[in-house]
This record gives structure tokens, sequence and C-alpha cells, in this order.
């Protein structure tokens, strides 16, 4: 017998990118109550606030989901690891940092399929109000300077960054001094939502100071199971919290951010989902809809790595001395090579001529690898541990598509997760030509004081079976899931929420996450994530005025 709680106007699901802002602006007014459940712990460790110790809650399982996708026949079987962040702040609590909107095509062409309101033009206003730019450059107004999100550019300190830079120049490509400014593509440094060299995610940002309000209850351990309704009106959620079941009632509105695995599967188990599959697994159907779960998209990925003739890579670090003394001086003051993610620099770029935007995103690395700490100094050498430096490249809007399918009836399985990352051999062709991009850029004047053999792919993987082969046994995703509650017009055609992200058919409910992209943006999918959430608190309020 589930333990009712109190009834609140709204219930917010999931303390994640999303979720954190709506907590936030729903609690503004005062008087709205509203009941936040996160199934992670608080965000009390201070590693969580270093950035670079993001590879190593990215590959452990203390404040992450870890989702294991199944073998994936388009990356020869193959499964592709899917780090979501199980704590306050979600995801924002444990990724890479990377402040990227995309491109105003992104947006403009979510209008033009008919949901008004998310033109780039519409949606600028939401992007600048969470935003504490912190940049002394904005060309264009783009930028916004009085949100609670840092957004900073951390000086390169390393000169391997201004020879990717120059070499982007050298290699024909333009430059870029922002890449969410007036000209995205081209060669240049990233912002990061990094502000006084710690980790400012969602958590930080929003839900500290919404704490601090009367009308927010969170609770933490807090796992949602179920979704309740009268007829088509939901009315609350059913949760698991210390071994006890729990119900409250929503007055307004149940809102769905658990993220791009757990928003699906939560509407399937409360039976919003294809029909057939509801059914094998004992779900009475309360809705056929074929949409929930579909429409997969992430950035598939491949790198080319170097031998650097100098050491002066983060290889360096890899001893765990120098790394504990860096990780001290940014936990005290904020400065040093740990206050940092170091894939600082990077691109947007078209991988041949005549496309009408840039198609591949790029990262670069003055190191090997993201790992920085090499625990056990016995362990023997890869063909990676030595003095390197990589650059990666993504599909920015891939043709592949992939499904999340429930693992069971039991709310705790953990979600089928079929990736299908190369599943459409147009995402193999891109990449195929960004090896070839990054090998030309490699090749520049600008990287000869540096520059020793190519590891990976290796100088011998020139065919284009070589090179297929190579992206097969190696690609990997970015980890920017969407598009798994689609936003739409037409549910026939598989779109599972509107363009006010009221789920089809029923009233109360909404998915608020990166799951509602009806296709994937041209970049990092935390700041259109947020995004999101302004947007929808702002429709949410007007709706229940």
């Amino acid at each position: 017998m589930a333990e009712n709680a109190p009834a609140y106007d709204y219930i917010i699901l999931g303390a994640g990118s999303a979720g954190c802002v709506l907590a936030d602006r729903l609690t503004e007014d005062g008087r709205s109550r509203v009941l936040l459940l996160e199934a992670g712990p608080r965000d009390r460790n201070p590693l969580l606030r270093v950035p670079i110790l993001t590879g190593t809650f990215l590959r452990g399982r203390g404040y992450n989901w870890a989702f294991e996708g199944e073998p994936d026949p388009s990356l020869g079987g193959r499964r592709i690891t899917h780090p979501r962040g199980r704590v306050l702040g979600g995801s924002s609590a444990i990724n890479g940092m990377v402040y990227a909107r995309g491109f105003a095509l992104d947006y403009d062409s979510w209008a033009q399929q008919g949901l008004a309101g998310w033109s780039f033009a519409d949606l600028l206003p939401y992007f600048q109000r969470s935003e504490q730019f912190q940049d002394t450059e904005d060309e264009g107004g783009f930028h916004g300077r009085d949100g609670p999100v840092a957004v900073s550019r951390p000086e390169p300190d390393n000169p391997l960054y201004r020879a990717w830079i120059e070499a982007g120049r050298q290699a024909g490509f333009p430059l870029t001094r922002d890449f969410n400014g007036a000209q995205a593509e081209g060669f240049g440094t990233f912002h990061f939502t990094i502000g006084n060299g710690k980790r400012v995610g969602s958590a930080h940002a929003f839900l500290r100071r919404a704490e601090r309000r009367a009308n927010l209850r969170v609770h933490t351990g807090a796992h949602a199971t179920e979704l309740t309704f009268s007829g088509t009106r939901c009315t609350g959620v059913r949760w698991m919290e210390g071994g006890c079941e729990f119900h409250a009632e929503a007055r307004r509105e149940v809102i769905s951010s658990l993220g791009v695995f757990a928003s699906p599967t939560l509407l399937m188990r409360s039976g919003l989902g294809p029909a057939e599959e509801l059914r094998q697994h004992g779900i009475p159907v309360r809705a056929d809809m074929a949409g929930v779960g579909g429409n997969l998209q992430d950035h598939p990925a491949i790198r080319v790595h170097m031998a650097c003739t100098q050491p002066i890579t983060l290889h360096r670090l890899r001893r765990a001395d120098r790394a504990l003394a860096a990780l001290v001086q940014a936990l005290v003051a904020g400065t040093g090579p740990a206050s940092r993610f170091p894939l600082l620099a990077g691109a947007f770029l078209r991988t041949r001529p005549g496309l009408d935007w840039p198609d591949i995103q790029c990262h670069f690395l003055p190191g090997m690898t993201t790992g920085t700490i090499r625990w056990n100094p016995y362990a023997k050498a890869g063909i990676l541990d030595q003095h390197g430096f990589f650059a990666n490249a993504c599909v920015l809007r891939p043709h592949s598509r992939g499904r999340v399918r429930l693992g069971g009836r039991d709310p705790f399985a953990a979600p089928r997760i079929e990736t299908n990352a190369l599943g459409d051999a147009r995402d193999v062709a891109v990449l195929r030509d960004a090896i070839g991009l990054l090998r030309r850029v490699f090749a520049q004047p600008a990287f000869d004081p540096y520059r020793g053999s190519e590891v990976l792919p290796g100088a011998a993987a020139q065919s284009r079976e070589a090179l297929d082969t190579f992206i097969r046994d190696t690609a990997v995703t970015v980890f920017h899931p969407v598009g798994t509650c689609r936003m739409g017009t037409d549910p026939a055609a598989g779109a599972v929420v509107d363009a006010a992200l009221r789920v089809h058919g029923f009233q109360g409910v909404r998915v608020v996450d990166a799951s509602i992209m009806p296709n994937v943006t041209s970049g990092n999918t935390h700041a259109p994530a947020m995004m999101i959430a302004e947007k929808a608190s702002d429709m949410i309020r007007a709706a229940n005025r």
C-alpha cells in the first residue's frame, strides 16, 4: 500500500539539466507548491565540482546510471555505454561542461515542422535568461549576463591548442571567436559552464536558490515508478524511497524531466507506449503510442590520434603525484590544469564543398586520452600510453535512429537501449570524410614542431574498406542522446508531445527534457536542455494562471 504524500501544484520528476531549471522557475512566485523527485543522492561531493574529473565520473558508477546499450550490429556487435547523471544536477553534474547551443537552423527546422514558437529567434531569449556570460566579447548581443549559469572561456594553456587553431587556418577553414555567436563555423575555443574554476551544473545554478523557498520540497533517493490517471488526466505519481512506496497528487501538472532513457520508460510503465511492447510486459495499455521510445539519436564520433615529439601533453598528469597536486590546486584555489576540461579547442566544419552548413563538430585534446591519472604504475602500457594529441569528429545531424525499450515491468530494470549508432551508411560516409579532414589539418605546418606518427587509425589505413572497418570498430557516441519523446504535431507519425510539451491525448502531464527534440541539435546538448526548460516554465505558468 502506497503512503500518501501531501498534494502539490506541480510534481517534477528528475533533478537534471531541465528539472532543476523548472524547480527554480515554478517556485519563483512563492505560492505554487512544488515537489521535485530525484533518484540519485545529493551532490555534496566536492570532487563533482572539479572539471578535469569529468572522465572519472563518466566512467564510474557512484553518480552515474552507467547504462549499456544492446549489442549494436552497426558496430560489429559492440555495446555502447551511455553515462547519465544519477545525482542532483543529473548529467550536468558529470558532463563535459561545453556550452554549445547549436545552430539557428537547427531550431528553425523545428519551427518548419509546424512547431510554432520554436524558431531560433523565439528561443534566443531563453538561452540568454539562463546565462551569466563571463567573456569580454559578445559581438551581436547573443549572450545574457544576468542568469545563474556561469559561462566562461578558460584560456588555453598549452601550445598545442594554438597549433590546432592555426593549422585550421592554414588548411583553409575560417576561425571564430564564439561558437554561440553570429558565426559558429570554423576553428576556435569553446565556452564552458565553469565559474571560478569550478563546474556550474544545474543544481548549483538553479536548485541552490530554489531550495531556500518554502514552497519547494526535494526528495533524493526517490525513484519514480508510475504516473497515475483519472481518465485522460494525469493526477499524480508513485515512487519508491527508502524501501517504501509513496504517492502524491498534482493539482496542476506532473512534469517528467527524467531524460532520454527514463522519460519514455516511465510513460511505458504507465501504459503509454507501443501497445505490443506493453502487453509483452503485462502492462495495461492506456494509449497505443508507437513513438514513445523511438527516434533515438546521438552524435556518433571517431578520433584521430597522433604521437607528439615534445613532452608537453597531458600525459605528464597521468603520474599520480602530479595529478594529486593539480587536484588540490583546483579544489582550494580553482586554478591550474584540473580547473579546466581539457577539450578546450575545437571546430564546426563542413566535410565537403556544397554543404549548406557544417556537418561535423571536432574537439581537440593535447593528450592521447581523456584519462589523466594512471593509478597503477605497473599496468601494461597501451598504444595510447605516450605523449600525443587527438581530435575527434562527430556527425552533427545523423540519419541513424535507435530505440529505447523497457527492460521489464520492474521499475528498477535498466532500459534496453538499441543504439543503432551507424545504422545508416550516410553517417559512416561523413565519418570517413572527417578522418581525411583531420589528417589534412594535422599535416599543416603549425604541427611541424610537434607531429609524430599517426597512431590511430594509422598510416596504413587509407582505403575505403580499411577506414570503414576502423570506424565500425572504434566509433562511439559523445553522450548527446535525444528524441525519444519527440515533439510534433501528429501522434500517428510518432510525435509524443505537442509544441507545448504536453503528452498528446492527455491532460496534466508534460515531458520537459532533451527527449522532446525532433532532431538532435548541432552540438552539445546541455545548453539546449536548459533552454527547453526555461521555455517550458513560461508555457506551464501561462497555462495555469
